[in-house]
């Protein structure tokens, strides 16, 4: 639906893109320079997390490109993001990745006090105060360089921790948790197939994955309060980079091409049925996304869990798979809101004929009423 009939037009459009421009440059003013894709990448490290994970693509580069072009909104970014990977050819689908294969650099778990290869809290924000660090207002370049440098001087790297066995597969290996579920189909593709209900697995997690984290949190939370039945422990969260591996083109070996920052999350939720011999474990919620989205990847944990072994009668919203899955997608939803920024000049005139109608109506069955007044 296009704007018509605006006095201006083109020219309007024209220059309501530059003011977009101006907003974005206005520190020029002030004698200030233009953020560099590399600063982004490397000091808005969360933002830039969420818009690799919203966006469904991995381009470090281009994910701070889409937040330098979208001055800071990750839903523009993520947008961008999309779009571009729209145009790109498929040139090859990865075999199954195996994420214990982590270069860790941080890796926790709130279900034991000690883990094998021990507990990793890496960058966190979880044990500051939380308080205005006013220090930050005049960072001088030296100060910025100096934190980076008192951390490297005498730094000795252990690559024994770079990798390190998962939590869940020790209580595995004692029959305490569910059995994993072994794909028997090949990965359903959203982007490439219609989104249709009973959603398998594969489809349902990558939903879950490249979902706007407010959304996840918002319907997490409802299910974490008591509008639902998953009540978790964190059995490890892990936060790293997980290397890409493709076969050989000739030899057919599998081979490293790449890295992505990945956050995982496998949850411990209330007892299930063991599928083989009937005794009781414990069920199993996951999450893995891009980038380092920790508040994301639990809460995808606890939505693939609950949906996935929850009451589906349609009373507790976030067990329903239809009602999550459909509503989390952030460029689904602010497509929908913004659209209505668009004219609806005839819809609303018919609304606005039958609005007074209804009044003249009003007024006919009571004579008292004013012909000014509001009813």
């Amino acid at each position: 639906m296009g704007y018509v009939a605006v006095k201006g037009g083109g020219k309007a459009i024209a220059e309501a893109e530059l003011q977009l421009e101006i907003l974005r440059t206005r520190g020029a003013r002030k004698g200030e320079t233009p953020l560099s894709p590399d600063q982004i990448q490397h000091q808005l490290h969360f933002l830039h997390s969420q818009v690799l994970s919203e966006g469904g693509l991995y381009d470090e580069e281009l994910a701070a490109l889409a937040l330098k072009q979208s001055l800071g909104d990750a839903l523009e970014a993520a947008f961008y993001l999309r779009a571009f990977k729209a145009t790109r050819p498929r040139i090859g689908v990865t075999p199954v990745l195996d994420t214990s294969k982590m270069r860790l650099i941080r890796r926790i778990s709130s279900a034991f006090k000690e883990i094998p290869g021990g507990q990793i809290l890496g960058p966190t924000p979880d044990y500051t105060h939380r308080l205005l660090n006013f220090e930050r207002m005049e960072e001088t370049p030296e100060a910025f360089r100096a934190i980076l440098e008192r951390w490297l001087d005498g730094i000795t790297p252990d690559p024994s921790l770079d990798c390190l066995p998962k939590v869940v597969d020790f209580l595995r290996m004692q029959g305490l948790v569910e059995e994993a579920s072994e794909p028997n189909e090949a990965p359903y593709d959203v982007t490439r197939q219609p989104i249709t209900f009973p959603m398998p697995r594969s489809g349902a997690l990558t939903l879950l994955a490249r979902g706007n984290r407010g959304s996840l949190l918002a319907l997490a939370y409802s299910n974490m309060r008591g509008y639902g039945s998953v009540h978790p422990t964190v059995a490890e969260l892990r936060v790293g980079y997980l290397p890409v591996e493709m076969p050989h083109p000739v030899t057919g070996q599998m081979m490293e091409v790449g890295e992505t920052l990945i956050t995982e999350c496998e949850l411990l939720t209330s007892s299930t049925a063991n599928k083989s011999s009937g005794l009781p474990t414990f069920g199993l919620g996951y999450g893995v996304c891009f980038g380092h989205n920790e508040v994301k990847a639990i809460s995808m944990a606890i939505l693939e869990r609950s949906i996935r072994v929850g009451r589906r009668d349609g009373t507790i919203p976030s067990e329903d798979p239809e009602f999550v899955l459909s509503h989390i997608d952030g460029l689904e939803s602010m497509g929908f809101c913004i659209h209505y920024k668009m004219p609806h000049y005839v819809t609303f005139q018919s609304s606005l004929t039958q609005m007074r109608d209804r009044q003249d109506d009003y007024r006919a069955k009571n004579p008292g009423v004013k012909a000014n007044e509001v009813g």
